[in-house]
């Protein structure tokens, strides 16, 4: 007898057991998925490894996003999506126009950090020239927040006479990213060169101190 799980699923309240279950079993396949993509890569990761680290079935895995590719985009969406929100936490409404690109700044760093996974499938992706996130309806919008959360930093700090630097929210973006991204992504290469491991304990804190610094300075004009 053939189920239509879809047609069960409508039938149940908005917060019934089904609905909760089936958004906990999607929640746990994307967390799997995303170890497996970041590590192996978009070609390398295989829907039969994820379903057997699920103790599920590639049929439902398919279920539930309809093809790897669209697991992928699922995961990348996912994995913007958290670091958006972690970017929506800084209070420009109650901090000073420094301190605030500052916080932002050390949050950025401070995600990055501890999502490791999320560096590695924006390395992999790039390998695929953004070839999946333009696919992403979701994604194609998901970085308005942040540029207007800068934006609005810099107007703030324009007015206050603190930023007297010419550099529009994408140039902030990119200088705060780029020193983030760089200490995890290029962490091996960058030790095998100079005999420093960035990501070490030892260093955290003072590379955190200084992209904040180093933003605040260039916004100053220093």
């Amino acid at each position: 007898m053939t189920s239509q799980p879809a047609t069960q699923h409508a039938t149940q309240p908005a917060g019934g057991p089904r609905r909760r279950d089936a958004e906990r079993t999607r929640a746990e396949i994307l967390a799997v998925a995303q170890s497996e993509f970041a590590r192996h890569g978009y070609a390398g990761a295989r829907v039969d490894e994820i379903a057997e680290l699920m103790r599920t079935t590639k049929r439902m895995i398919y279920y539930y996003f309809g093809s790897k590719e669209r697991l992928y985009i699922a995961v990348l969406e996912k994995a913007y999506s958290e670091v958006r929100a972690v970017e929506r936490t800084v209070d420009v409404e109650h901090l000073a126009p420094v301190e605030a690109i500052r916080t932002l700044a050390e949050l950025t760093f401070d995600h990055h950090d501890a999502h490791r996974d999320f560096i590695k499938l924006v390395a992999i992706e790039n390998i695929h020239q953004g070839e999946h996130i333009r696919k992403s309806e979701v994604l194609a919008n998901l970085g308005a927040p942040v540029l207007d959360l800068i934006s609005r930093i810099l107007e703030a700090g324009r007015a206050s006479g603190d930023f007297v630097t010419e550099a529009d929210a994408i140039d902030v973006h990119m200088m705060i990213s780029a020193f983030c991204f760089f200490r995890v992504a290029n962490q091996h290469t960058f030790g095998a060169l100079f005999g420093r491991d960035m990501a070490a304990p030892e260093h955290r804190e003072r590379l955190r101190r200084m992209v904040g610094e180093m933003t605040v300075a260039y916004l100053r004009g220093a």
